[in-house]
């Protein structure tokens, strides 16, 4: 078996799967709904995302217990509490502040995840987190250009991002997952014959005395 570094295991696998599998369940209902009521895509947005800072916050708070590095997962999760508190108060008449708030807040999701995938030492997730974080780049700078369509349109393209990023950290979770199960297979058959090398060597040990 392929030897595995600790420090390329995420113990939080389960929270990228539940962050996963909400941006899937958002972007699917974003790019498939067929709502054009600026509110309810408001709303829909604004739940999307202060569910995405409560996982997150827990995350911080899991981290902070175990000694792992709680600070950039509070960070993300006050920015994903003020965005979509902040969209919660714009109204219909300030259809462009929606544009802007949520073209920056894609932009800033997709750095973090530049950053975070910068820091990771695993090639596999570093790779997908980079990957996924110059797509949110991109598609909000894509966003600051969309002035001219339906807000309905704009929301669709925004859940095509969110699809995109629920399925990389789908597969970040699964990866990491995968790691650690091996990880503790590996430790448990080194042990295993550690413990038999020594019943051996404590076997002959006794032979000799004899």
């Amino acid at each position: 078996m392929t030897r595995i570094n600790p420090k390329y295991i995420d113990q939080h696998w389960l929270v990228f799967i539940a962050q996963g599998a909400l941006a899937l369940l958002f972007g699917w209902m974003a790019l498939f709904t067929r709502a054009t009521v600026f509110s309810f895509l408001i709303a829909l947005v604004s739940i999307f995302l202060l569910s995405l800072g409560i996982i997150d916050l827990l995350n911080a708070i899991n981290r902070h217990i175990k000694n792992r590095g709680w600070l950039p997962s509070v960070i993300i999760a006050i920015i994903e509490a003020a965005v979509a508190t902040a969209l919660l108060f714009v109204s219909t008449k300030e259809v462009t502040w929606a544009f802007i708030i949520i073209a920056v807040f894609t932009i800033i999701k997709g750095l973090s995840e530049i950053i975070l995938g910068l820091t990771n030492l695993d090639p596999v997730d570093r790779f997908i987190r980079i990957t996924c974080g110059i797509c949110g780049v991109v598609v909000g700078f894509v966003i600051f250009n969309t002035g001219h369509l339906a807000f309905g349109s704009f929301i669709r393209l925004f859940g095509a991002y969110m699809l995109i990023l629920g399925i990389s950290h789908l597969i970040y979770g699964v990866h990491n997952y995968s790691q650690k199960v091996d990880y503790h297979l590996a430790k448990s058959k080194a042990a295993s014959k550690r413990a038999k090398k020594a019943a051996r060597t404590k076997k002959a040990t006794k032979r000799k005395t004899k």
